[in-house]
């Protein structure tokens, strides 16, 4: 894989979870980063990236920029090859999913692919998209070709009152899809992660996947939790594939990138090997029956239909595209879980 550093890559939302640990790669690379972030002058937001571009190669700008506004995109743009958007809310406790998950992830994505379109320098976008786009729910599994999600199932079961984060992505990735496929410039590439773990650039980032290991270690899951089929990835696999999609030329359509299929007592298992003697992480999964009932009380999101449709019900997805085209090779879940609950730990976010 060549990596030219020769004109500069703009990264949409790049304080980011996601995008942090692909700015770090991108300036381990010696590439010129043109981060598009909210506010420029807020050195608390930028401390971590600043801290990573001191002792690279590489070399990184901020430009003010905001999802929803028309054109804020351009002056970034201007010059680059490639863009990475990463820019889309990831939490599950909204009160109008419309406004704060499509709004933001399906116009957010078409404004900037809008402006891709105006500036002649771009040659490839890598997109950061989901899991979520290709299903909704554990039980979509039994619709498959071969009981196993690929890069060829859409999520076809989400909507605004059910899995409205799931229906944004998928709004989000159609979005781009149909803007790529109207010109013939330059080329689309998807990542779609499962849910991402490890270790962020930055430990006080907000993201539902610090609050879902913060509820394993703080005591809010320590009855239980439900056995809910799901993938996990590592996050620096995740921002390998950004790179790798875009300067590998044969790279092109939807990855798949989730390193394990497993399911929530498995990670509650393998957390508590080495942090149940300190840490309430829970020691059973709850019967489903249980979590039917009482569920939709003690947390908005477990729904009867989202229970009905994914407690008891295995994932399992087919990452054999990220492996063979990207050349991604995936860390044990081990690794990756106790490296995340341990920056929770040395944060602050979790004490014993």
């Amino acid at each position: 894989m060549q990596i030219d550093t020769s004109t500069p890559v703009m990264v949409t939302g790049a304080t980011g979870y996601v995008a942090g640990r692909l700015v770090e790669r991108l300036l381990e690379e010696g590439v010129t980063v043109h981060a598009a972030v909210r506010d420029p002058d807020d050195s608390r937001k930028l401390q971590y990236l600043n801290a990573i571009a001191e002792k690279t190669p590489g070399s990184i700008r901020y430009f003010k920029a905001d999802l929803l506004s028309p054109g804020s995109y351009a002056e970034a743009m201007a010059g680059c090859s490639v863009v990475f958007h990463t820019a889309s809310p990831f939490t599950t406790t909204v009160k109008d999913p419309q406004k704060e998950l499509v709004e933001p992830a399906q116009l957010g994505t078409r404004n900037v692919l809008e402006t891709v379109n105006e500036t002649p320098s771009v040659k490839r976008v890598v997109l950061t998209s989901s899991c979520a786009a290709i299903y909704g729910d554990n039980a979509d599994l039994k619709h498959t070709a071969g009981g196993v999600f690929t890069e060829a199932d859409w999520n076809t079961s989400s909507s605004l009152d059910h899995q409205p984060y799931a229906y944004s992505k998928t709004m989000a990735e159609k979005e781009a899809w149909k803007i790529a496929d109207a010109q013939d410039r330059w080329d689309l590439v998807t990542i779609n992660p499962s849910l991402v773990v490890g270790p962020g650039i930055n430990p006080n980032a907000t993201s539902e996947s610090f609050d879902i290991l913060c509820q394993f270690g703080d005591g809010t899951a320590r009855p239980g939790v439900p056995d809910v089929g799901i993938g996990v990835v590592d996050v620096r696999e995740v921002a390998e594939a950004h790179l790798r999609a875009a300067w590998l030329p044969e790279a092109n359509g939807r990855y798949i990138l989730s390193g394990h299929n497993t399911d929530f007592p498995e990670m509650a298992a393998v957390l508590r090997r080495r942090f149940g003697r300190n840490y309430p992480i829970p020691k059973r999964a709850l019967p489903k029956a249980a979590v039917w009932l009482v569920g939709p009380v003690v947390n908005k999101t477990l729904t009867r239909k989202f229970v009905s449709r994914n407690v008891n019900l295995p994932w399992r997805a087919d990452n054999s595209r990220s492996r063979e085209q990207l050349g991604i090779q995936y860390r044990p879940l081990d690794e990756s879980l106790n490296e995340f609950f341990q920056q929770l730990v040395d944060s602050g976010r979790l004490k014993k």
